[in-house]
């Protein structure tokens, strides 16, 4: 034996080292339809002639505001949660790194040195002496050589795992995203309707101002006096909860942002913004297959087919090589003398006869390849509903848009048309209290069908992957 047959065991075992037990993976069925939903609510949302799909635009042409641009821009470079995404990749990519080096041997070199006393009767001079020993050695400690496998399956689990928490990073960067963005607009919102309700307050103080003068000389009546009280006092305290709503709102996006947001780049009103990008969700719901939590899961199932490759292969020998060469002597001085080099050679391979564990570690490896198989399924699942959701509210919402505008503009006319017979004598009080009143609760919901539109735009970019970088 001599170190160039070891040499010739180490490279058979890299040579040898690459077969795999993993089933060959193939890629499952969508289990939804591989059209988008049709029907009278879908109506112009699906197809949208000469517009690009989300994951054509960068997230820049979708969230066109600039404003909003730079709060985005914020939150990628502080937000902590996707701070802790991106650590958690990094983690993983080590992780994969430490699992891909088991397929290569660890050479060490070491160095000792021993002296020993030994008693004269020990001694095979019969005289009591001091043994020493000095050796270097350049070596392989119990290195695996793969010949099944069970290695190489468990790198590309690690592999995967590190691609999924990859494609985590970025589901979490999108969800940001439209988190980020959908406060904004919330906000904008709360701003909207605080500005609505100190207009309504002045409107109705001034109302109010009026009817006390016409109670004083007779003209109105101490119910209508009461009335518009009410009104007043209503408006009044409408102001101080959106206050605060719109308070803790901007609370959360500067949580978001992970740092307060310039006031500057805030919005007061929903009108005076820049139109967010028009996307199509494509012709197939095979878009869904880029979100990158499908991805994800995805990776996840291809592990979860790589372990099985790892708990097949514990049914086969593990050989192992233990190996060295170097030099020994005992004084220090010959350490590197001709003659004094050394060389040890253990390979050792473990047969398993029976061992009830690797079966029950086989079972276990296949059903939590049929778990993940059914969580990938139910992901993909999950995400037609909701992209199929934010379709129908796109291809309703224009309507309801358009409908509470021809609501809003009749009924401040017929509240106009109420203060007027009132201010004639024609009629009562009453009917201008429920005319004013009519009128600000639809204002507030025209506001909230505005954001409601605005949000569904964010949500279906986001359902549907987010965009390119």
């Amino acid at each position: 034996m001599n170190r160039h047959l070891m040499i010739l065991w180490v490279g058979i075992g890299l040579l040898l080292g690459g077969c795999s037990l993993a089933p060959e993976y193939i890629s499952p069925e969508r289990p939804v339809p591989d059209q988008w939903p049709r029907g009278e609510a879908y109506r112009n949302a699906t197809a949208i002639p000469g517009t690009p799909t989300v994951q054509e635009m960068k997230w820049k042409d979708f969230f066109a505001d600039q404003r909003l641009q730079k709060i985005i821009s914020m939150a990628l470079d502080n937000n902590r949660d996707l701070r802790l995404a991106a650590l958690n990749v990094e983690r993983a990519r080590a992780m994969y790194g430490i699992q891909r080096a088991e397929l290569f041997p660890a050479v060490n070199a070491a160095g000792s040195a021993t002296a020993k006393r030994v008693p004269a009767d020990l001694s095979s001079t019969g005289k009591s002496m001091t043994a020493e020993e000095y050796g270097v050695n350049l070596g392989i400690a119990a290195w695996e050589i793969d010949f099944f496998g069970r290695i190489r399956s468990l790198k590309d689990q690690a592999l995967e795992a590190y691609l999924a928490t990859e494609q985590a990073r970025r589901s979490a960067q999108t969800a940001l995203m439209a988190e980020v963005a959908g406060a904004w607009l919330t906000l904008g919102a709360d701003r909207e309707n605080l500005r609505l309700a100190r207009a309504t307050l002045e409107t109705q103080q001034a109302s109010y101002a009026l009817i006390q003068k016409s109670h004083r000389i007779g003209f109105a009546t101490e119910i209508d006096l009461r009335r518009a009280q009410t009104q007043v006092e209503a408006a009044r305290g409408d102001i101080p909860r959106y206050r605060q709503q719109a308070a803790q709102v901007q609370n959360a996006l500067n949580l978001l942002a992970g740092a307060p947001v310039p006031e500057e780049l805030l919005t007061a009103d929903l009108s005076r913004m820049i139109p967010l990008g028009e996307m199509s969700p494509g012709l197939s719901s095979a878009a869904l297959l880029n979100r990158p939590d499908i991805i994800a899961a995805e990776h996840r199932l291809k592990g979860a087919n790589a372990f099985i490759g790892a708990a097949r292969s514990a049914f086969f020998p593990r050989i192992s090589l233990t190996t060295a060469v170097g030099t020994a002597s005992s004084e220090l001085s010959g350490l590197f003398k001709a003659g004094s080099d050394t060389w040890t050679f253990a390979p050792q391979i473990v047969m398993p006869i029976f061992d009830a564990r690797t079966w029950a570690a086989l079972r276990v490896s296949k059903a939590d390849r049929e778990i993940v198989l059914a969580q990938y399924e139910k992901a993909i699942q999950t995400a037609f509903k909701e992209v199929a959701d934010a379709l129908a509210v796109q291809g309703t919402i224009d309507e309801q848009v358009s409908a509470q505008q021809s609501l809003v503009a009749a009924v401040a006319e017929t509240h106009r048309l109420a203060r007027k017979r009132y201010t004639l004598g024609l009629d009562n009080y009453l009917g201008v209290l429920d005319a004013q009143r009519t009128l600000y609760l639809q204002q507030q919901v025209q506001i909230s069908l505005r954001l409601g539109r605005l949000a569904n735009q964010v949500r279906l970019y986001a359902v549907l992957g987010g965009g390119a970088g």
